[in-house]
This record gives structure tokens, C-alpha cells and sequence, in this order.
């Protein structure tokens, strides 16, 4: 009886391991299924259109959120972006008074005038915080991009076509300095926010996404 106790413990734990470890898809490829506007309710196509696999920003059709929030997480995703064209990928995103606010991984063409203004605003940065490192490999305009975002705790990983090129601790020095010299340096507690949605960006320019998958991760 005690070897079957721990025979379905054990087993327990593997199964919490391995939900623990799961990529989970948030777009089925077909449909806007599963993502909200800022008010939580159901988008309709239109702006988005949703078809092949691949989830297109077209025309006006607003942001895009998760229904769920997440916490610690791994997002993977891929994505290209029209000539001169501007996305992003917020998360953890909360409210901050009136305005829905998260880290922002930056989507962009660097031609666009937001990254011809800093590097900070540039392909892969955490968005007028840090700018991507030297490590950063972007594919021309048109062509897919593989992203991944990893989140545990108050530590922030970008990744970009395979190179790590953010990594930064919320409430670190380094963080400090940063959320001073940003836009940000008014949002109190900007970020430090232990869980929040993901939120697709919609800056008025055409944007492709595709393969989008998230991992909850255990919480260290």
C-alpha cells in the first residue's frame, strides 16, 4: 500500500511537471479565439485578419489581449513587419490609471522613425528602456523573425533569432537608471506587477505573427 502511495505521488509530480512544461498555442491559426480588446471583450476579424496560420494586423482593428494573464512564462513567437512599420509585444501588462501598461518587446522596422530616434526603441529592445546588445541578428523587412520573451519573477530575457539580447532585473540598478532616463520614470512600481496579460500592438502599420505559444513556468 505504501509503494502504491508513492508510486501515485510520483506520478502526480511528473504530471504537474510536465503541465508545468507545456507549450500551450494562443492562436489556433484560424480564428481571433482567445484574445480580447482592452475592455476584455471578443474581437471580431476585420483590422486582424486571422487565416493560414498566421495572424495579420491589416487595417484599424485596435490591440489585441490574452484573455488569460500569465506569470512566469517563456512566449515564443514569430513575426515580420511592413517596410517602415511598427508593432510590439507588451506583457505582464496591468493598468496604470487609465492606460494598460506592460514591458514592451519591440517590433520594428529600424528605418521607422522611433528607431531612427533610439536604440532603445529599435527590434528586440525592452522598448525606451534597454536597447538590444550587439548579439542582435534582425531579418530584412518582409522576412520572419523568431522571438521569445522568458519571464521569471522580476528578471526579463529578450531573445531574437536565437541570440539573447535584453536581460535585465526589475529593481536593479541597472533597471533604476533605465526606467529613470524612460517614459516610464512616472508609472510607480512600473513592471515589478507579478502577473499580467499579453497584449499584440496595433501602432497603425501592417504586422504578421505567427507561431505564438506560451509555457507557464514554476515560480522560483
Amino acid at each position: 500500500m505504501k509503494y502504491l502511495a508513492r508510486t501515485l505521488a510520483l506520478a502526480a509530480l511528473v504530471s504537474t511537471s510536465a503541465a508545468e512544461d507545456k507549450w500551450v498555442s494562443i492562436f489556433d491559426g484560424e480564428t481571433l479565439k482567445g484574445w480580447t480588446n482592452s475592455g476584455g471583450k471578443a474581437v471580431e476579424e476585420g483590422g486582424w485578419i486571422a487565416e493560414k496560420g498566421v495572424l495579420h494586423r491589416k487595417g484599424k482593428g485596435g490591440d489585441l489581449y490574452t484573455a488569460k494573464s500569465y506569470a512566469d512564462f517563456e512566449f515564443r513567437w514569430e513575426w515580420k513587419i511592413s517596410k517602415k512599420g511598427n508593432s510590439g509585444v507588451k506583457y505582464r501588462v496591468t493598468n496604470y490609471g487609465k492606460a494598460k501598461l506592460g514591458p514592451e518587446y519591440q517590433v520594428l522596422d529600424d528605418a521607422h522613425p522611433d528607431g531612427a530616434k533610439s536604440i532603445k526603441r529599435q527590434a528586440g529592445s525592452l522598448y525606451d528602456l534597454l536597447a538590444a546588445n550587439d548579439k542582435k541578428k534582425l531579418k530584412a523587412v518582409g522576412e520572419w523573425n523568431s522571438s521569445r520573451v522568458v519571464v521569471k519573477g522580476l528578471h526579463l530575457q529578450h531573445y531574437l533569432n536565437g541570440e539573447l539580447v535584453v536581460d535585465v532585473t526589475v529593481g536593479s540598478d541597472e533597471w533604476k537608471e533605465a526606467l529613470k532616463n524612460s517614459k516610464f520614470k512616472g508609472k510607480e512600481n512600473f513592471a515589478a506587477n507579478p502577473s499580467g496579460q499579453i497584449f499584440l500592438q496595433d501602432h497603425g502599420d501592417e504586422v504578421w505573427y505567427r507561431k505564438l505559444a506560451v509555457k507557464e513556468l514554476k515560480a522560483e
